[in-house]
This record gives C-alpha cells, structure tokens and sequence, in this order.
C-alpha cells in the first residue's frame, strides 16, 4: 500500500503544478501523457471513464467527459456526486475497484470535462457511497491538507467527524465547476480574445456575467457572458463602461472627462463609441434583452 501511497501523493503534487501553469482548465493532451515516477510515465486519463495504471492494483482517476454517455452530476441531497458504474455489470472490476476504494478510504483523482479536450481535476475525492439499484456511486470532495496528515503506514484514515466538512467542500466545488465550464464556453465563443480590446493573454482574460449569476436571470450560458480582460471587466461590473443593446460601448462621462495617462486615455476613453468583437457564430451574440437591462443600471449611474 506504500506505493499506491506514494503515486497518489505523487499525482496530487504534480496536478497542483500544473493548475499553476495551466489554470484550472487542463488539457486532454496533458492528462493522457502523465508525470514521470522514478522510471516511468504515469498516466492520469484513457478512453475509460474509470482508469488504473498499470503501476497501481486500484483505480486512481475517474472522469466525465463533456456530452458523455453517463449522466454524472451533483445530488442535492447530501452534497455529493453521483458517478455512474461502467456498464450495468456491479461486479465489473472497474467498479470493484471503487468499491473497494471506498471500504480503503483511498482518495481519487475526479476529472471533470467541461468541454471537448479541456478537463477540471478535482482531488481528493472519496466513494461515500454504493447504490447498486442506480448503478451509482456516491462521491465527495475532501479537504487536501489533511491528506498527508491522515495517512499513516501507507493505510488513508477516514474520519466521519469530517463528514460535514466534505459536503461543504464538495457543494462549493459544484459552483465552481459550472463556473469554469461557463468560462471556457465563453472564451471559446469570442475566440479567446477580449470582446472589447481583443486581448488574447488567457491569463488575463475573464467570463464576465451580464446579469450576475446569483439573479434568476443570470444563467450560465454564452448569451450571458461577455469575454473581457481583467481590467475591462473591472470597469463593466463598475459601471465605468456600458454596453448598448446593439453591442456599442459607453463610457461613463465623468471619465470621459478625466484627465490621466495613457491607460485611461487608450484602455477606456478610447473605446467609447465602439463595438464589440462578437462570437464567431450569431446564435451566441449577447442576448439583448439582457444588455438591455444591464444598460438601464449603467443609465441610472451616469
């Protein structure tokens, strides 16, 4: 069990560096080719939904992919995932291998598509449950800085105690999950470039909601979002732009009148008047009833 240890510590660490390279939203590409451990390669994903190496004797990955066959999603009761057996088989290795990951409390590797070839990993994550009559597990998301803390003699400690604490933590990565799949659908659509400035450094670029997602109207899909560099979506959240229903920037007039540097003269002074650079498709233009009502809120300000 030291080596099912060792590799899991292993894929954790190597995942934590690649999210600071990457971001959250990791290739396909990357996944397939793995870390290097001593005098191997290790892969994290294969065609499988459930995958083991060839180095360990349990599953170490499991993943949905985007437009899957498996309908994965978050439960409501109870925080948890449910994550759909392969097959309808109960006694298919692959799911007695997570079965037996959950008698073990040996954590895992959840990877999440939120679009064709780009995936979201998530660690650690625990089976909580078995629910053969739905051919379902039950998983949820664990605290990682307890990770090292409760294995001891390569065997993983679960405590109950900390059942709570998972289902906080599990609830609050639901939320992020949709809002990263939100983001790469966004971005995607404007072509990875700034709506406003076409500024094409990813790092810098945001999915900015035209109607905040916490309103009834302010849905996850393209129609609501706008993709816009930091800066740009500081000053649209900040009512210092606006955006007209037909896709025409404005700038609020006191800072159309303020004298400054270059930054204010060319990052927004100069945009006002201007259009928008629209999604390669017109089906996922802005909706303009919401850019309406979004519009009226910058009115009241200026």
């Amino acid at each position: 069990m030291e080596l099912d240890r060792s590799i899991r510590l292993a894929a954790f660490d190597w995942l934590s560096q690649q999210e600071k390279l990457y971001g959250e939203s990791l290739p396909r590409d990357l996944l397939m080719k793995g870390f290097r451990w001593r005098d191997s390669r290790i892969p994290l994903v294969s065609p499988q939904g459930i995958f083991k190496p060839k180095q360990l004797e349990l599953p170490l990955t499991i993943t949905t992919a985007p437009n899957g066959p498996y309908n994965d999603t978050f439960l409501e009761e109870g925080g948890a995932l449910g994550y759909r057996y392969r097959g309808s088989d109960p006694f298919h290795r692959d799911n007695v291998g997570l079965r037996t990951c959950m008698q073990k409390g040996i954590p895992l590797i959840y990877f999440y598509g939120v679009m064709p070839g780009i995936y979201v990993a998530v660690w650690p994550v625990l089976i909580v449950g078995d629910e053969p009559q739905r051919l379902t597990f039950r998983i949820q998301v664990d605290d990682p800085h307890k990770l090292v803390n409760r294995s001891r003699e390569g065997e993983w400690l679960v405590s109950e105690e900390d059942s709570a604490v998972r289902r906080y933590i599990t609830v609050a990565t639901r939320h992020r999950l949709h809002q990263t799949a939100f983001r790469e659908k966004v971005l995607q659509a404007y072509r990875r470039q700034c709506t406003l400035c076409r500024l094409r450094h990813q790092e810098l670029l945001d999915a900015a909601h035209i109607i905040e997602d916490s309103s009834p109207a302010g849905e996850p899909r393209v129609q609501n979002g706008l993709a816009l560099c930091k800066i740009h979506h500081a000053a649209f959240d900040r009512h210092i732009i606006g955006i007209t229903p037909d896709y025409v920037v404005e700038v609020r007039l006191d800072i159309l009148e303020e004298i400054d540097g270059p930054m204010l003269e060319h990052g927004l002074q100069g945009l006002h008047r201007k259009g928008l650079h629209l999604p390669y498709t017109r089906k996922l233009y802005p909706d303009r009833d919401l850019l309406a009502w979004r519009y009226e809120e910058f009115r009241k300000i200026i």
